[in-house]
């Protein structure tokens, strides 16, 4: 007579968005205690991160006293209408370019109360990709008082994948600011 062999349970398997959202909710937090310490406060205008960033500050308990607020501008009349992006930007240089998140980095600090703007516009995928802007292809500006900062990653991954990049990408950018480094992660 065979013995039948018990089964082993499955071994947990950490999803990569989990440990992505974990590491999202560190540097938030990190970027929190910062701006608390410089006592300022930070304002996002996100594309293709669609409020990823600020949903990623959020979670953190208590961050209503360093995030004044967000703005999610997916559409180009939304970047206009609410950043104040100009129109021929736009048609010139198109929403994922190094000019469309300067101009939306400083739109969100004019719109708000804040110190600290970051910004992002991207091609997450799977499509819109071209060859000028691939899929992957994302810009990001920190801004504060006159100083700009733009720079372009090129990510890998699906959709997921590179907004939770981008998402750590925008908040390692705030404190580099902060800290006064202008290379980014």
């Amino acid at each position: 007579m065979k013995m039948k062999r018990a089964k082993r349970a499955p071994r947990p398997v950490v999803a990569a968005a989990a440990v992505v959202q974990d590491t999202g909710r560190l540097l938030a937090q990190q970027v929190g205690d910062a701006l608390k310490g410089h006592g300022m406060t930070l304002v996002t205008a996100e594309s293709c991160t669609g409020g990823g960033i600020a949903q990623a500050i959020t979670m953190i308990s208590g961050s209503s006293a360093w995030f004044d607020r967000g703005f999610v501008t997916y559409s180009n009349t939304a970047k206009e209408e609410m950043l104040g992006v100009a129109p021929h930007t736009l048609e010139e240089h198109g929403a994922v370019s190094e000019q469309t998140v300067r101009e939306m980095a400083d739109g969100a600090l004019q719109y708000s109360r804040a110190q600290v703007a970051l910004s992002v516009s991207g091609v997450a995928g799977p499509t819109g990709g071209t060859p000028e802007k691939p899929v992957g292809m994302v810009w990001f500006a920190w801004a504060s008082n006159d100083n700009v900062q733009a720079v372009c990653h090129q990510l890998s991954g699906d959709r997921d994948a590179i907004r939770a990049k981008s998402v750590q990408i925008a908040l390692q950018g705030v404190l580099n600011l902060l800290n006064g480094i202008t290379k980014t992660a």
